[in-house]
């Protein structure tokens, strides 16, 4: 007996783009595990989701530029796909109330206010704030020396076994800030690579270099993602062309 092939989903009339934070103990969240919560959120919140076609159907959800495991965030994205038009302001209410405290929505915007083009296009950098334990003069030192550097090249474990690559070529800049207990705190500007660069293959570099002691777990915190100005460094609003509701 043949099997019937599935029933084929109509397509999305809308898609809203969320900005997320990652803060406290849940900045340990692995991306698995939110994602889960995630939709379990929109499913408790009756969000008229979009799904895929096939014979397991799941919400169409699109996440671009995660943060590493253990790093907190107020710049994480996503986009989800609706079978109904709403107004992205009762959707913010509606996931914000449906998500546990620490993760929580900052913003939410109708996709076809942006102007067009994908998600991933409109994330080419990130800005992250270091917490570090070292002595600010040792560390002002220490980062002259690594961008003196044209190439500084770290290893790290990846899915497809260990990977040597250059962390400074992702550095647009990095500078020293006031930390709040007479520590060394940095701010660093990353483009976004393949492979990608984390701020902690930056810290990895850094230490190769000069052997600085940043601490045992350095709070890695990332304020700002997406479009990168070249010219200035800084990193854009990947929302600045529309507003929440």
């Amino acid at each position: 007996m043949s099997r019937q092939p599935p029933e084929q989903q109509a397509p999305p009339v809308q898609r809203l783009r969320v900005r997320y934070a990652k803060r406290g103990r849940l900045r340990f969240t692995s991306h698995r595990d939110f994602s889960r919560a995630f939709e379990r959120a929109v499913f408790r919140a009756r969000v008229p989701m979009a799904y895929s076609s096939g014979f397991n159907p799941h919400p169409r959800i699109s996440y671009a530029g995660a943060a590493p495991t253990g790093s907190a965030s107020e710049a994480e994205f996503l986009e989800i796909a609706l079978a109904e038009v709403v107004d992205p302001a009762d959707v913010h209410a509606q996931l914000e109330e449906a998500l546990p405290d620490g993760l929580d929505v900052v913003a939410v915007v109708d996709a076809a206010t942006l102007g067009g083009g994908s998600l991933a296009d409109g994330l080419q950098a990130s800005r992250w704030r270091i917490d570090t334990t070292a002595p600010p003069d040792e560390a002002r030192a220490a980062v002259g020396t690594f961008l003196a550097e044209e190439s500084v090249l770290v290893e790290r474990m990846t899915k497809k076994g260990l990977r040597e690559f250059d962390c400074r070529a992702a550095v647009v800049s990095l500078e020293m800030l006031d930390g709040p207990t007479g520590a060394a705190s940095l701010d660093l500007v990353l483009r976004h690579t393949v492979p990608a660069v984390r701020p902690d293959d930056v810290l990895t570099g850094v230490r190769r270099l000069t052997d600085l002691d940043t601490g045992r777990a350095p709070l890695l915190t990332r304020t700002e993602q997406g479009p990168l100005d070249e010219e200035r460094g800084t990193v854009g609003d990947p929302f600045a062309t529309a507003t929440d509701g």
